[in-house]
């Protein structure tokens, strides 16, 4: 008979032994949990702490009691593995209490999770520093905020967990601060599009510090001062930090698994260690990056949930179901808007010396007609060999989740920007637009693969030749009243094809800007059949922000 230890619990540790059971009503299934709960909606947390999730029970998914109940599964929770003997196929397990036994096994599941990032700052141990990443963290964090004494709270960090707790720290009234030591917060977003995040913020209140790097922490009454590498200080109530995650792995350290210089468990594609009858799941583990090549950690909770599963399958069937790899798609709620990404980055495309052409487009989430409509901004990145979608950015208050699930779908069987323009989707004015937006990328992206939109990206405009070039605003009067690029010459649009681009010297290459790069797309055609050399500046003045024109 199988004896099937698992070491943690929550998204993976939880999903495995449920799916083993349903698999398997024989084998023997223990499952360690180091923590008190053993599975918990760890998502939820900031927004219990932030009041949207009144219920603190909400928060709790299953307990041993009810695993028991429904599936026989022997859960032991304030139960930490502290060792693995891999020879004698055994665990070392210590008790809250301090008492330790071994426990021996057939097979073994490894699922520990990741645990804040605590780095080795000077006085980053003082009792109103925390981090969050389990429910006493929560009970903590959510015993403090609520005290009247807590005014000011700084967040460090500006990952997705920063940027919830600043929102939801904001939501209960507190005078809130996110510092980030980079110069923009989330990583997996493009500066123009983390630029919108960051004025969502900023306008709810969030005192955003970026480029800001904390070197130590001091007391001063009942507040910590935070020191600045700039020299600058700044006082708070409470500190939540917020600056990454790294593998929970220290008792794997002498057991002949192998990790990788961070501690990151290595497995093959079946999830398997290099320890036979040994696998790994969740947000400590390396997989492979669908569009980057090669290893990547990505801890996200709907990758743990599916590896669960094939690890289940695998440990029943002994077969070798595989798990292909991660896009790292996600998204958050920023106040009003959701903001949401998957595949890769410009940068990332870069590190990795990858070519890519980016496309921008604004479209509605529904029907301009219909009431309701708002705006989308979505960035996305291709292939320009290939055509292969490689990675998209969208930030709106509608239908954000809506276009990145379908590119996610699209990437996930190396979908083209041709397959975004033919793919028949579902249309209604309240809903959709009978193009949708990912019809409308795949549009746009057609028309620079098939040269019919010479293009130009934002920067290009603040940098324009005037000797050699001509930057070409192609806007209303009102909206060049309100802002323009400067060095700029205006033409409305629906007065270029009226005699007016003879105003314009045919021997410069003229750059042509609108609001969300429509008209310019327009008035870019028109020139090129004049005879004009011309580029249309994609994304328009909307993008005009992360550029810092305001």
């Amino acid at each position: 008979m199988k004896k099937i230890l698992v070491v943690g619990g929550v998204a993976g540790g939880a999903t495995t032994v449920a799916r083993l059971r349903r698999l398997d009503e024989e084998a023997q299934i223990i499952l360690f949990e180091r923590d008190p709960y053993v599975s918990f909606a760890n998502c939820g947390l900031p927004y219990y702490i932030g009041g949207s999730i009144t219920e603190r029970s909400k928060l709790l998914l299953q307990t041993p009691e009810s695993f028991k109940a429904r599936f026989n599964l022997d859960v032991r929770v304030n139960s930490k593995v502290v060792a693995i003997d891999t020879k004698k196929q055994e665990v070392s397990v210590e008790e809250s209490d301090g008492k330790h036994y071994t426990e021996s096994y057939t097979h073994l599941v490894l699922s520990p999770g990741a645990k804040p990032f605590v780095p080795p700052i000077k006085g980053i141990d003082l009792p109103r520093i925390l981090s969050l990443r389990n429910v006493p963290d929560t009970d903590k964090i959510k015993e403090m905020v609520d005290l009247q004494s807590t005014k000011d709270v700084v967040v460090i960090g500006g990952g997705f967990i920063g940027v919830e707790m600043a929102e939801n720290l904001v939501e209960i009234g507190l005078n809130t601060h996110l510092v980030e030591a980079a110069p923009h917060i989330l990583a997996p977003f493009d500066s123009e599009i983390a630029t919108m995040i960051e004025g969502e913020l900023s306008k709810h209140g969030v005192n955003l510090m970026l480029g800001k790097k904390a070197i130590e922490f001091s007391e001063e009454g009942n507040q910590v001062v935070i020191h600045f590498e700039t020299g600058e200080t700044l006082k708070a109530d409470l500190i939540v930090l917020a600056i990454g995650v790294q593998p929970d792995t220290q008792f794997i350290a002498n057991s002949g698994i192998n990790l990788d210089e961070r501690g990151r468990i290595l497995v093959d594609e079946h999830l398997q260690t290099n320890v036979p009858n040994v696998y790994a799941l969740g947000d400590a583990i390396m997989v492979d990056h669908r569009v980057l090549g090669g290893k990547a950690h990505i801890p996200l909770a709907g990758p743990a949930n599916r590896q669960g599963r094939i690890v289940a399958n695998n440990l029943h069937f002994d077969k070798k179901e595989s798990f292909t790899s991660v896009l790292g798609t996600s998204i958050l709620k920023v106040f009003d808007l959701a903001a949401a990404a998957t595949g890769s980055n410009e940068r990332s495309l870069q590190a990795v010396g990858r070519a890519y052409q980016p496309i921008y487009i604004h479209p509605n989430s529904h029907a301009t007609y219909y009431p309701g409509a708002t705006a989308l901004t979505i960035k996305m990145l291709y292939d320009p060999n290939t055509y292969e979608v490689l990675g998209a950015q969208a930030i709106g208050q509608n239908s954000v989740d809506k276009f990145i699930d379908s590119v996610a779908m699209a990437m996930h069987f190396k979908g083209t920007v041709y397959d975004l323009a033919e793919v028949e989707l579902t249309y209604a004015p309240p809903y959709s637009s009978a193009k949708s937006p990912l019809n409308m990328a795949g549009f746009v992206a057609r028309n620079i693969i098939e040269g019919l939109m010479p293009h130009a990206r934002f920067e290009e405009a603040l940098n324009i030749d005037p000797s050699k070039q001509i930057l070409l605003d192609v806007r209303d009067d009102a909206e060049v009243a309100e802002r323009k690029l400067e060095q700029s010459i205006h033409i409305a649009v629906n007065e270029l094809r009226h005699g007016r681009e003879n105003e314009l010297d045919k021997s410069k290459e003229i750059l042509v800007y609108c609001a969300v790069g429509v008209r310019g797309y327009i008035a870019t055609r028109y020139l090129l059949s004049k005879g004009f050399k011309a580029r249309n500046i994609m994304g328009g003045m909307k993008l005009s922000g992360g550029y810092g024109i305001q």
